[in-house]
């Protein structure tokens, strides 16, 4: 039986929709691996070792090997990801762990996490755990296209180049690269899984 349509990315029902799906993508994979293409992009990135924020239940700390720590105010994604043998964490626990020290890590990663969140919130996320990638670091945003946005109900804004932009002017980051992944930009307004990938630099003056 489905799980029922969480009302945020905090529920119960969150987590174990997540799990579904990774349940379903496990059992695909006989006939096609449908995380392959999206596994490579992120090790073709070279992210170092990474605080993935909001991390779920961990597909990108595992397609990572993983080398990083998650993030997630989500117990039961937290508690998926610790049952995988990944490092995680709900945010306060985070900060009391021998991993909340400054410069500590290459990137944080936010895949598919901004788009929960207003701006002034996702502005406060960053903000707050800044201090602990190093100061040559980068801050990766994976984000949905037109029609990822609307497959999900616990989305509340659509973060598109435009916002990518502005947010890193908000933040002073510095844009790298912004690009459509696996497919052209276009492709996003027919194809769930249409990603924007944005790469910025944490680079700290003085």
């Amino acid at each position: 039986m489905p799980s029922p349509s969480p009302s945020s990315t905090r529920d119960p029902a969150y987590a174990h929709r997540l799990q579904q799906l990774s349940a379903r993508d496990r059992g695909l994979r006989r006939f096609v691996d449908l995380q392959r293409p999206y596994r490579w992009n992120v090790r073709h990135l070279q992210p170092g070792f990474v605080l993935d924020i909001g991390c779920g239940i961990g597909r990108n700390l595992n397609h990572l090997y993983g080398l990083g720590v998650g993030v997630d105010h989500n117990a039961e994604c937290v508690a998926a990801c610790r049952t995988a043998g990944l490092r995680a964490f709900e945010p306060a626990a985070f900060a009391a762990s021998e991993f909340a020290v400054a410069d500590r890590f290459d990137t944080m990663l936010l895949a598919h996490v901004v788009e929960h969140m207003t701006e002034a919130e996702a502005d406060d996320v960053i903000t707050e755990y800044r201090p602990f990638i190093r100061p040559e670091g980068r801050v990766i945003l994976i984000t949905p296209q037109e029609r990822g946005q609307a497959s999900d109900a616990t989305h509340v804004r659509f973060v598109d180049q435009d916002a990518v932009r502005r947010m890193a002017q908000r933040l002073n980051l510095q844009v790298v690269s912004i690009s459509s992944f696996p497919f052209p930009r276009s492709v996003g307004r027919v194809f769930t899984y249409n990603e924007t990938v944005s790469i910025l630099s944490a680079r700290r003056e003085g």
